[in-house]
């Protein structure tokens, strides 16, 4: 009787708190950042070209087959497309959860018929009156409805956990397009550098190949010796084993790229046979600030909403130690004659008032908060873990994108000098003057010179993809 009236009592006094809901309200947590990036300032002064911002950022490569290629992976990439799904899964828990708040009504109709067997005990002492009939019919239909009051706050919090959760689903298509978006620029550059590689490796080719027949032709008249023609041979074997793991890398590359676009691999190849310059980095404007990159960036969007869906979870478990009540009632009509119903004498209705309380449970319920408790430190933990890491991303392109043009610029004027050097050596060896073996050198350097200058191109051009992808380019998000 005690217990009756203490939960009558806080029945009462909860229909006044009716509007508050059990657990921690929850609040964005503040993030101490840098207020500018180091590498900012070296990479507003790195061209004086007009920068481009972080939307639509490859059409800034200036390569109309990148950007059709882009567009064609927003559109057709699989993985884009099951993160869509997912919006639409997190928006249908959604709607339940909302729905769980709303009274619930159910309508059902029945007719049986039956024959009652005279060997159960239902049927040995009816049978055994005189008259007794054994068939039987019975029509019921009726209109039911049923709602669990939120005193606590319990689906309330259940609903912010799911509303949470939906905003990362969309933040995470987002993410999918920027992620696919930087793949997609990434593997056009990485193959237009391995086809510029594998350009320069095939002039060298040629080129050994020529010095090869000119050893040859002085050896067969006697002018050089042996051991220059089986030198020339080798060099020309060690430059002819490039080309092959250069197109390995070039098929692979190609291959990535159709099954980004959700293509079989294969598809897209003609649109990539013809050879065309690495396309230079843009220049980058409007970095802001680190934490620009709270409401810049998906992927931290995504942590905080999930942040957010562990705090209201600790609301639905802390609701577990108060009482759950519902009201219930139900109107019909039942008779066992067809012709009755909805007559006055088959009318029935009822009334449920429902109480449950794990009020002996509360041990099961306090394990139950502490997991929550502990899956909200995690995701807190989480969440600044992606904020630092993605400040260090910004950093990392940003340096590689300021090194990697350097370097470019750098091998450039090596190129440059040691072509006339080849040139020099070349024509000093037809004179007689210096050895088959400074040729073979001086094509050695020019060769990895101008290799690594293409390679050095192609990765500033890769890093200015991962600057835009690191400041969340493609995708504003909401403060």
């Amino acid at each position: 009787m005690r217990v009756l009236q203490r939960s009558l009592v806080l029945l009462m006094s909860a229909s006044s708190l009716a509007g508050c809901a059990v657990g921690p309200n929850y609040h964005r947590p503040a993030i101490a950042s840098a207020s500018a990036y180091m590498g900012s300032p070296a990479v507003a002064a790195r061209s004086q070209a007009a920068p481009i911002t972080t939307d639509s950022w490859w059409a800034g490569f200036g390569d109309p087959v990148l950007s059709d290629l882009v567009m064609k992976a927003l559109d057709q990439n699989l993985d884009i497309a099951q993160a869509v799904a997912r919006v639409s899964q997190a928006k249908a828990s959604l709607r339940a959860a909302d729905a769980a708040l709303l009274p619930s009504a159910s309508v059902s109709a029945s007719a049986a018929t039956a024959h009652q067997s005279l060997e159960t005990p239902t049927g040995r002492m009816p049978g055994a009156t005189p008259g007794f009939d054994r068939d039987g019919q019975l029509y019921d239909a009726s209109l039911g409805a049923s709602w669990e009051i939120d005193l606590f706050g319990g689906l309330r919090r259940g609903g912010e956990a799911a509303r949470a959760d939906y905003q990362a689903s969309q933040a995470g298509v987002a993410a999918a397009r920027l992620s696919v978006a930087a793949q997609v620029a990434d593997t056009y550059i990485v193959i237009r550098g391995l086809q510029a590689r594998l350009s320069v490796a095939e002039q060298q080719v040629s080129t050994q190949r020529r010095l090869v027949d000119t050893v040859r032709l002085q050896y067969d008249k006697g002018v050089a010796a042996e051991l220059q023609l089986r030198q020339a041979e080798g060099a020309l074997t060690q430059v002819e084993a490039s080309v092959p793991v250069l197109r390995i890398g070039l098929e692979a590359a190609m291959n990535a790229l159709d099954i980004l676009l959700g293509a079989q691999p294969g598809t897209y190849r003609q649109t990539l046979a013809a050879v065309t310059p690495i396309p230079d980095a843009p220049a980058i404007g409007e970095t802001g600030a680190p934490a620009d990159l709270l409401r810049r960036r998906p992927d931290l969007i995504i942590a905080e909403r999930k942040l957010a869906a562990s705090n209201a979870r600790i609301g639905v478990a802390v609701s577990e130690y108060f009482p759950k009540f519902s009201i219930g009632g139900l109107i019909g009509s039942a008779t066992t004659v067809a012709g009755n119903m909805f007559t006055g004498v088959a009318n029935q209705a009822q009334g449920v008032l429902g109480l449950r309380w794990r009020l002996f449970d509360f041990g099961r319920v306090d394990a139950e908060i502490a997991a929550a408790k502990g899956a909200n430190a995690e995701a807190l933990a989480a969440y600044r873990l992606a904020v630092l890491r993605a400040s260090e991303d910004v950093e990392n392109a940003f340096s590689a994108l300021v090194q990697r043009e350097a370097q470019e610029a750098t091998l450039a004027r090596g190129e440059i000098a040691l072509t006339r050097a080849q040139s020099a050596s070349l024509a000093a060896y037809k004179g007689g003057v210096v050895s088959l073996i400074e040729v073979l050198d001086a094509d050695r350097r020019l060769l990895d010179t101008r290799d690594a200058r293409v390679q050095a191109q192609a990765e500033a051009a890769r890093a200015a993809v991962a600057s835009f992808r690191a400041l969340g380019g493609g995708w504003q998000g909401a403060a």
